[in-house]
């Protein structure tokens, strides 16, 4: 514990999940504030949801099918910190291209309403892995579910 009790950092890098590419942990929490890692589609096994590859090598790609495994992942994130998503106040989502912009503004409409995180959607113009459309970063609060 820390001043006036508040509980000090922890750090988790979360087993089963897709190992970190770099020194930083999945999770990031300090008192009631949880910090998410970029996170994108990628599997444990390295694999990636919404990506086909045809017997050809042509590649397809989908930013609907990537939006929701993100945010699948994000919420098993936060379930080890006995979180859900409707602990999330904020989120800052990257994209590769804006052409996307309405299927997985769609997608993400499953998952969250207007009584959701705030959201801050970016243009970027690359991701760490060819493969990858989205990746989502994520601030959450013990105290923000109803």
């Amino acid at each position: 514990m820390t001043q006036a009790g508040v509980p000090g950092p922890t750090a988790r890098v979360v087993e089963g999940k897709a190992t970190p590419r770099g020194a930083y942990p999945h999770v990031k929490s300090v008192g009631d504030l949880v910090w998410v890692s970029g996170t994108s589609s990628r599997r444990a096994d390295d694999s990636f949801v919404g990506v086909e590859v045809a017997a050809d090598g042509s590649l397809t790609l989908d930013i609907a099918a990537q939006t929701r495994a993100v945010i699948a992942n994000i919420a098993d994130l936060l379930a080890t910190e006995g979180l859900r998503l409707e602990h999330l106040v904020q989120v800052t989502c990257y994209l590769v291209d804006m052409a996307d912009f309405a299927a997985y503004n769609a997608a993400y409409a499953e998952f969250f309403d207007h009584t959701g995180p705030t959201r801050t959607t970016v243009a970027v113009r690359e991701l760490p892995h060819p493969h990858l459309l989205i990746e989502i970063t994520a601030v959450a609060h013990r105290g923000a579910a109803g």
